[in-house]
């Protein structure tokens, strides 16, 4: 059986005609490595370079801080959501889910349900508008914060479900009545991870 895989970094679809449903994705290789399953079809990932991953670092080491005892933040960790009617598996560059919202008894697979906050960082070659769409994408699915984070630009725009994104730059602190804990400025993030 020949599946379509889109390699996105030369924008190209293998000679494959036939797609995957997401049983067959799960089953294949392609689950296992930097892939996403978009449409039929497994995706690769672009692969970070230094500052993304700097700044995935970073975000990382706050977030576990800032959401010790009440829930998980996972780098790379795809979801299984759903996207115009079709399944989805995204693979955020983070990913918090609560104790609350994470089902019991998962174990070494995908998130089964939609997590509260996801994180994009966009690299070189990516849109803000591709990531606006995405957002939208996640928010439908459940999700209930988008971050994405422009290192060229140094901006960090949260997408909400029921308002107009806010972007934040500088020293604006991000507060989220989602996260009472919540205040940091996305400047710190740079700054830390040396950009």
């Amino acid at each position: 059986m020949t599946f379509t895989v889109v390699k996105e970094d030369v924008g190209e679809i293998s000679d494959g005609v036939q797609k995957m449903n997401l049983a067959e994705f799960l089953a294949s290789p392609e689950s296992d490595q930097n892939y996403e399953f978009i449409d039929g079809q497994a995706v690769k990932k672009m692969s970070p370079k230094r500052f993304h991953a700097s700044l995935q670092a970073e975000l990382l080491i706050f977030l576990r801080t800032l959401f010790e005892g009440k829930g998980f933040v996972y780098p790379e960790w795809g979801i299984v959501l759903t996207r115009n009617g079709q399944d989805w598996c995204p693979v955020p560059d983070l990913t918090y889910i609560s104790l609350e919202q994470l089902p019991s008894g998962v174990g070494n697979e995908m998130c089964p349900v939609a997590p509260e906050l996801v994180i994009e960082i966009m690299s070189e070659g990516q849109t803000f508008k591709e990531f606006v769409a995405k957002a939208g994408d996640y928010l439908k699915a459940g999700v209930l914060r988008v971050w994405v984070i422009d290192v060229m630009y140094r901006t960090l725009t949260v997408f909400y479900a029921d308002r107009a994104p806010e972007t934040y730059r500088g020293d604006r602190l991000i507060t989220d009545e989602l996260f009472p804990d919540l205040s940091v400025s996305s400047e710190q993030f740079f700054v830390k991870a040396g950009i």
